[in-house]
């Protein structure tokens, strides 16, 4: 690869992962891919790369391709038949696309943004004119702004925000298992926090509406620590994380979608790749010994001077590893299951709720509908009406016939907009626990107490591997701008390596 470049020219500053002696993959004598292929989904493959990346989703080819403009021989493995991991476009039956997995971005995701701009893959603003809807209680309000007007949370909503934006002002994003008190917030639920900070309990209810889209899990299932590193992790370099930015719609974590659907930034990434990317090659096995990796796959072995690990956490669990995986990591691993979210998308003629003043935003207390928003392509129509079902929600309502969670999305949408919501001209869902290279969504979850005590393991290379992957990242994790640094570090890592 030529002489060794140093994390802090490719990544700008950001200072993540374990420091290497700068140096160079060799790479004489190695498989030379087609500069005119496409991605391959049968043959054989190489006997031998500089560099094998395990997983090919935004993170995993993000570090493919910052290899490969380093004149790396890259080799990308993909269990699946397509590329994206949890981001996956669905295309309508009456035209235009929306997104089953990842689909926002916005102010601070400078990653995502300027890859997703170097591939030419254009963004529009998310769709916020016109009053939001709040249901409660079989109650229907409309409101404006971010917080909806209930009297028995407004005071605290306001006290949360502000001390839920001072913890993650104190969290060194890089580190938070330094801070004086992770113990203690790690020991303690979100849930068990709020309780001791809030006068009603419907301000819990309502932060589901945050926490099980973002997780796809509820405040009880994960700490306080993690709360603030989460939000912490909501800006850049120059900007600090707020509870406003990560929540928000507007200049904030929801602010815009990608005219062609998310799943276009790795498809175009794939597509300059050619076929350096492998699909269907589940890996079952990494053996290191005698100065390399050799990556087990259903399509053959491939040996490689270092192999980048970019697959959602619990799947790693999966390999069969010689040497055998640091205790310590094995530990953070198994306590970093899944979240549990689905996307329901029910399609119409057009946006009728907009002619009535709507934004097609709505947060519900119940019900299968808790987070709403409008999920209408760029062109303006087909209109599109889109609920998260993720957490508790997913599990009173995600094990259901489809038949009856159908029903239920849309007698919920029509609680909130009228009764045409009931009449859509197609409806989709997609179940991301369902799918066995990801099984859940959209972010691997510590369990209290793990942060705190092996957090640290997170990025540490292990012998020849490095890891991806938007649960390593040090910014905006769990989302995708957080995968493309990821990718961007692990590759930095490798770069760094002789």
């Amino acid at each position: 690869m030529g002489a060794g470049l140093g994390r802090r020219r490719l990544l700008g500053g950001l200072a993540v992962g374990a420091a290497g002696a700068a140096g160079a993959v060799g790479t004489g004598g190695l498989w030379t891919p087609s500069p005119a292929g496409a991605a391959t989904t049968s043959g054989p493959l190489p006997d031998q790369v500089d560099v094998i990346v395990v997983g090919g989703g935004i993170s995993g080819l993000t570090a493919a391709r910052t290899l490969k403009a380093r004149g790396a021989k890259v080799l990308v493995v993909e269990a699946r038949d397509r590329v994206g991991g949890r981001v996956l476009n669905h295309h309508l039956r009456s035209g235009g696309v929306i997104e089953a997995g990842g689909a926002f971005v916005g102010p601070t995701q400078d990653r995502i943004l300027k890859l997703a701009d170097d591939l030419g893959v254009k963004t529009f603003k998310e769709y916020v004119e016109g009053e939001n809807v709040y249901v409660k209680n079989g109650n229907r309000s409309t409101y404006t702004g971010t917080v909806p007007p209930d009297p028995s949370i407004l005071l605290d909503a306001a006290l949360l925000q502000n001390r839920i934006n001072t913890m993650a002002s104190e969290i060194d994003v890089n580190a938070p298992w330094d801070h004086p008190q992770a113990a203690a917030w790690d020991a303690m639920t979100v849930r068990e926090w709020v309780a001791g900070q809030t006068l009603s309990s419907d301000t819990d209810t309502l932060l589901e509406c945050y926490f099980q889209p973002s997780w796809g899990s509820d405040g009880g299932n994960v700490s306080l620590l993690f709360l603030a590193w989460f939000i912490a992790t909501a800006g850049n370099e120059d900007n600090p994380g707020t509870f406003e930015r990560s929540s928000g719609t507007a200049d904030a974590a929801q602010d815009s979608r990608f005219k062609l659907g998310s799943q276009m930034v790795p498809i175009r990434m794939a597509r300059a790749l050619g076929d350096r990317v492998a699909l269907r090659a589940p890996v079952r096995r990494i053996v290191q010994r005698d100065g390399w990796a050799h990556v087990h796959t259903d399509r053959g072995t491939v040996r490689a001077k270092r192999v980048i690990v970019a697959c959602p956490p619990p799947l790693v669990l999966d390999i069969d590893w010689h040497p055998q995986l640091p205790q310590r990591r094995r530990q953070l691993l198994t306590n970093m299951p899944m979240g549990h979210l689905m996307k329901c998308d029910a399609v119409y003629e057009t946006p009728f709720w907009r002619e009535a003043g709507l934004s097609g935003s709505g947060l519900s207390h119940s019900g299968a509908t808790r987070t709403v928003f409008d999920n209408t392509p760029a062109s303006g129509g087909p209109g599109v009406l889109l609920a998260f079902v993720g957490g508790s929600t997913w599990k009173a309502y995600g094990r259901l016939p489809r038949a009856e969670r159908k029903r239920a999305v849309l007698e919920g949408f029509a609680e909130m907009f009228g009764e045409q919501a009931l009449r859509p001209i197609e409806y989709t869902e997609h179940d991301w626990t369902l799918e066995p290279w990801s099984t859940g969504g959209p972010i691997a979850l510590p369990r209290p107490g793990t942060i705190s005590t092996v957090g640290p393991e997170i990025r540490k290379p292990f012998g020849r591997v490095h890891w991806a992957g938007t649960e390593t990242s040090t910014y905006w994790s769990g989302f995708m701008d957080g995968a493309v640094r990821a990718g961007q570090r692990a590759a930095g890592e490798v770069l760094d390596k002789p």
